[in-house]
């Protein structure tokens, strides 16, 4: 079976096409913008350039508003904007009006911005924009009014400052990487080759790298959607969080790639009545994603009828002759559950639920409290109000505080007219979360140095043409649009490059383009060095140690997911919950994996980056796997009570026995690593069982409430039994009436995926095991690492 490599270029020349557009498109937006602040501010009448008095500031509004927003992050961006305005400009008023411009000086001004500052970031509800605007307009109304002292008038000088003041394209792309990918797992499944079969399933995941990028594109706008959509909402159905819809379709078929990963190609199963019938089911979702290309999900499509679920039933494979005999057939089953899975929800997406289950879903879900991001701002004014003030919303406004004080002090002591420059880097950048210090601040201060290069050469290039020197920046759009989407600079970096050169060529009467860029430049390596300064001193812990304790932290929250599985004890909704906890911890510790790999080491041991991905790599397929697991025993939920009316009640109860078996051995396991995990060093545990005269006992470790080591043979008995116990349910039901046909497939599957899903839980929570007995080797070279042995030790010092 050969592979059309001219299809896979003509694909390749419209992803190329589509990435070249959408900057284009960014650009346009961005230059236009600020081509309209430039014709105001340079050439408006003379009444409006004494109004608008901080151009720059104009300018970097702007940037912060349109730089890759939809028209929805635009229109709420405005309303931020006046939100952060009204937060900044009465405060100041007030301020200036009862002390005086004239009475600042560089230390008060200092702590004026800190404890404003403080209280801008303190609430949780604000938006980040809103915050970023609001610290940039206080930075301008306190600095300048300092540097203009008696001429600042108290009232005016801040109304000055406030003067101053893609979903649609994307899903069809990932419809289109949908519909390709799914095609080529199915030629992989019934390829007559392992080397075709191979080289289907190589191309399939190439694609599946540029799914995940256009599906966070996706998520990205959803807010935004909810913008430009709030005034005819109620006019047509709406979903929104379409995201989540296609997140869904990302599942499934990552889980056939999963299934490849683990399969015996080429595949066994051959039934041509199975073949027939999954070539149908491909092009059945095929056609629901080819009419999900040009529309969003949740909206009525009209040339999808309304079937009944008897019909819906029919149309999936039910001929499912054999049976997995052994543990290898197991993954060309679960590519068939995962394929009926995909099937379902991109039907769902296809067409608009019915009142009754509208209402129905809309009854069970959790009620959700307003947030200033899903509306008008001024709906939740209340809401923005400091409630409970916990350590963790105080630190980061304090951290916050304390550096963007010492920025403007040490700017004004540097220089008191460019004193302004060394603030507004580090008010601009207030970041959501934590993030890889020093990588970030040196991502901007190349950005800044690039763009306050590129606009000095600009100016030099056009001289004194002020009327055309604006056109010099639409290339460079171009270029930091691309720039932002890299990994190099990404959004920091590249937004620092635009600002950097729209500051110079934007700007008018501020003497020699030269002079302003060097003190532009100094002053935002003083503020950014202000930053890292107070990040180390208010945040010491080093990410390393923070990826060591989210480590342990992510292995408890497993133990909690695994022990929960069951057959009846627990719906599907919670297992799903149990597991989206787990999913966090993960995607947590990513994160800190990822800002451990680029801060630097110091004097500290160099971070064991492959170790941590290593275990990253098992933790988010067992993750993977137990959303799978949820949804197998999800859909044998409907069908138990049919089955215990079959005579299959004795057999499910040990189908479950085989569940608990599985969850207890891989918990145990997984409580001795998080406990082995959490040790601060062998060398400081070893120095501890010595201090305490403890004696080591072999035999603890080999105790069963201490499992390590997953023995081969126990694995292959525990999945052994689970086949033997699946084949006698098989056995029962076969004998049934033709009407339960449905149902007698419905079962076969999801056993299938549910035995799949459990060999894979041991086969990974053996990896993991491996994982950590390799990062502490790397840890600890000269060692010789033990696991039955230190956990022995651990247990000893805790008795």
């Amino acid at each position: 079976m050969g592979i059309s490599l001219s299809s896979n270029g003509d694909e390749q020349s419209k992803r190329t096409q589509a990435l070249w557009k959408t900057s284009l498109i960014t650009a346009s937006r961005t230059a236009l913008a600020c081509i309209i602040v430039a014709s105001i501010t340079l050439f408006g009448p003379t009444s409006l350039h004494h109004q608008v008095a901080f151009p720059a500031f104009s300018y970097v509004t702007v940037i912060l508003i349109i730089t890759n927003a939809a028209l929805g992050d635009t229109l709420r961006g405005c309303c931020h904007a006046v939100s952060a305005t009204v937060q900044t400009v009465c405060p100041a008023i007030l301020c200036l009006s009862v002390v005086g411009p004239a009475r600042l000086s560089a230390p008060s001004t200092a702590l004026v911005v800190a404890v404003a500052a403080f209280f801008i970031t303190l609430p949780e509800s604000t938006h980040l924009v809103a915050k970023r605007i609001a610290l940039g307009q206080l930075v301008i109304v306190y600095v300048i009014g300092y540097i203009n002292g008696e001429g600042t008038h108290p009232v005016m000088h801040p109304v000055h400052v406030a003067a101053s003041t893609a979903v649609k394209e994307n899903s069809k792309f990932f419809a289109e990487n949908a519909s390709s990918r799914l095609k080529l797992f199915v030629m992989a499944f019934y390829a007559e080759d392992s080397a075709s079969s191979q080289a289907l399933v190589s191309q399939a995941k190439c694609l599946a790298a540029k799914g995940r990028k256009f599906l966070q594109n996706i998520t990205s706008k959803q807010e935004s959607m909810h913008w430009e959509r709030f005034p005819i909402k109620f006019l047509r159905p709406y979903c929104k969080k379409p995201g989540d819809r296609f997140q869904e379709l990302e599942m499934s078929l990552k889980g056939m790639e999963i299934a490849f990963s683990n399969m015996k190609l080429p595949v066994q199963i051959q039934d041509e009545q199975l073949k027939e019938r999954v070539n149908t089911m491909e092009g059945q979702i095929c056609q629901n994603l080819e009419q999900i290309r040009s529309h969003l999900p949740c909206e009525r499509l009209s040339t999808v009828p309304e079937v009944s679920d008897s019909q819906h039933a029919l149309e999936f494979p039910q001929t499912l002759q054999t049976l997995p005999s052994q543990e290898t057939d197991l993954p060309s089953y679960f590519f068939l559950f995962c394929l009926k899975l995909l099937y379902n929800q991109s039907r769902a997406m296809t067409t608009f639920p019915s009142k009754r289950n509208a209402d129905k879903k809309t009854s069970h879900a959790p009620q959700k409290q307003d947030h200033p991001s899903n509306g008008p701002f001024f709906k939740n004014i209340w809401a923005n109000r400091p409630t409970a003030l916990t350590k963790k919303r105080l630190l980061p406004a304090f951290r916050c505080s304390l550096s963007l004080g010492l920025a403007v002090l040490l700017g004004l002591y540097y220089s008191k007219p460019d004193g302004l420059w060394a603030g507004l880097p580090v008010a601009i950048s207030l970041a959501a979360a934590r993030e890889p210090t020093f990588r970030v601040a040196n991502v901007k201060a190349q950005g800044t140095v690039l763009g306050t290069v590129y606009g000095v050469l600009g100016c030099f290039v056009f001289g004194k043409y002020v009327q055309v020197r604006f056109i010099a920046l639409i290339p460079w759009f171009v270029f930091t649009s691309f720039l932002q989407q890299s990994k190099m600079y990404g959004q920091a970096g590249g937004v620092s490059a635009v600002i950097g050169a729209v500051l110079i060529l934007g700007r008018k009467d501020l003497g020699p383009p030269s002079e302003f860029a060097i003190a532009r430049i100094v002053e935002t390596v003083i503020g950014l060095s202000c930053s890292i300064m107070v990040e180390l001193l208010l945040q010491p812990t080093r990410a390393a140690s923070l990826a060591k304790v989210q480590l342990s932290k992510t292995l408890v929250t497993l133990q909690d997911s695994l022990s929960s599985i069951d057959l009846r004890a627990l719906s599907k909704e919670k297992l799903i919950g149990r597991e989206r906890m787990f999913k966090n911890d993960v995607t947590e510790l990513g994160k800190f994996v990822g800002e451990a790999e680029v801060e630097p080491n110091f004097w500290f041991l160099p971070f064991q980056s492959a170790g941590y991905r290593k275990l990253l790599s098992s933790l988010s397929k067992m993750a993977d796997l137990l959303l799978f697991l949820a949804h197998a025993i999800g859909s044998l939920e409907g069908q138990i009570q049919t089955l215990e009316q079959m005579g299959c009640k004795e057999e499910l109860d040990k189908i479950n026995g085989d569940l608990g078996l599985v969850g207890n051995t891989t918990e145990s396991s997984i409580k001795c690593l998080e406990e082995i995990s959490s040790i601060e060093s062998l060398i400081r545990l070893e120095k501890d069982f010595v201090k305490n005269n403890k004696s080591l006992d072999p035999e603890l470790g080999k105790s069963k409430c201490y499992q390590l080591n997953l023995d081969e043979k126990e694995m292959e008995k525990i999945n052994s039994s689970f086949l033997d116990h699946f084949k006698e349910v098989f056995d029962k039901i076969q004998n049934q009436q033709d009407d339960q046909e449905e149902v007698k497939n419905q079962v076969v599957m999801s056993l299938s995926a549910l035995g799949f899903c459990l060999s894979c839980l041991l086969k990974e929570t053996r990896e993991v095991e491996k994982g950590i007995r390799e990062l502490l080797q790397c840890e600890n070279p000269t060692a010789q690492v033990n696991l039955n042995e230190i956990l022995c030790k651990i247990h000893a010092l805790n008795n």
